[in-house]
């Protein structure tokens, strides 16, 4: 069961394989065909093109370059014998010269044949003639007669005209009038709304002139927004009655605590001026007090300093008399560090 499960799945994927070989082989077929029907193509395009440049080749050789066009075809010409002219062909053959002795004085060959030929050309000539005058007689009446319908065609149209161009006159004469009417009332209206404006706003600027500020002299708008006690130049009108008042009061309180700040200043000045003094004073006595201290200190201190020298002298004396009478002499240092012991 296992290993009929496993070929299956082999032959599944042989399945698979071929077909998808079988896929690529059919797409490289297709491409195969459609690349070889474009080459088909290509190649009757330039055969088609190739047979048009050799039949307009053919064309043009045909038309431009004929045998009979070349300068020595009259050389080449195999009916040159045929196509030639005989000796004399008239009496009047430019040819036939004086010594060609094919014409003689006198000789009139196609006298008769001449004749006839002149007497035809005059009877066509006066059958022209007739013709003519008689068209000519029939093409002017038709033109007078389609001249007199057309001249009675323009003066009927003219009539039209005339009435149209009269109806239209009216027409925008009466326009005219109907807007110049309503114009007329248009701007009398307009006039009569831009006085009534125009006296509108002269009462109201009376009224704003009579109740604004300026005349009112109001304080407020000279307030300024930086401060309570900043004001807008252009605008401030002055200082009012309470305003100047406080400001007499404040110079007077001003006055009067300057005069304070003054009198306390000369008491403050009186005082340190007998601070100074008694300063001055105190200082004088304390320095008279050091030196009569300092006199009385060196006079301490001299005697102090020469008891100091007299006993200083006497116990010099004593050391000398007394203590230091054994001098020790030179024998008595060598005596020292004369052994390791």
């Amino acid at each position: 069961m296992k290993l009929s499960v496993c070929q299956s799945v082999l032959f599944h994927e042989a399945d698979r394989a071929t077909t998808n070989s079988i896929l690529c082989c059919s797409y490289a077929d297709a491409d195969r065909v459609q690349c070889d029907k474009i080459a088909q193509m290509l190649e009757e395009e330039e055969r088609q093109r190739k047979k048009q440049l050799h039949q307009a080749v053919l064309d043009f050789r045909e038309r431009e370059q004929q045998p009979s066009m070349r300068r020595e075809w009259d050389i080449h010409d195999p009916e040159a014998t045929r196509k030639g002219h005989p000796a004399r062909l008239s009496d009047d053959d430019p040819r036939c010269g004086p010594s060609s002795m094919q014409r003689f004085a006198g000789e009139d060959l196609n006298a008769n044949a001449r004749q006839k030929l002149l007497k035809e050309q005059n009877k066509r000539i006066l059958e022209e003639q007739r013709s003519e005058r008689e068209k000519d007689l029939a093409d002017r009446k038709y033109a007078d007669i389609l001249e007199d319908k057309k001249r009675i065609e323009l003066d009927l149209r003219a009539l039209e005209l005339a009435r149209l161009e009269e109806e239209c006159r009216k027409a925008k004469a009466m326009a005219i009038a109907d807007f110049n009417r309503a114009q007329a009332a248009e701007v009398a209206e307009q006039q009569r709304l831009a006085q009534q404006r125009e006296q509108d706003n002269n009462y109201a600027e009376i009224y704003n002139h009579l109740t604004g500020d300026l005349l009112t002299e109001n304080p407020d708008i000279a307030k300024s927004l930086v401060g309570p006690h900043r004001v807008i130049t252009d605008r401030w009108k002055g200082m009012t009655s309470a305003e100047v008042e406080a400001v007499r009061k404040a110079q007077e309180e001003q006055c009067k605590e300057k005069q304070r700040l003054r009198e306390e200043e000369q008491q403050r000045e009186a005082e340190w001026d007998r601070q100074r003094e008694l300063a001055g004073r105190a200082a004088m006595e304390m320095e008279q007090q050091e030196q009569n201290f300092r006199q009385q200190l060196r006079k301490s201190l001299d005697a102090y300093n020469q008891d100091l020298a007299d006993a200083q002298k006497s116990n010099l004396q004593y050391m000398e008399k007394e203590v230091y009478s054994n001098v020790p002499t030179a024998q008595y240092h060598l005596q020292f560090n004369t052994s390791s012991r």
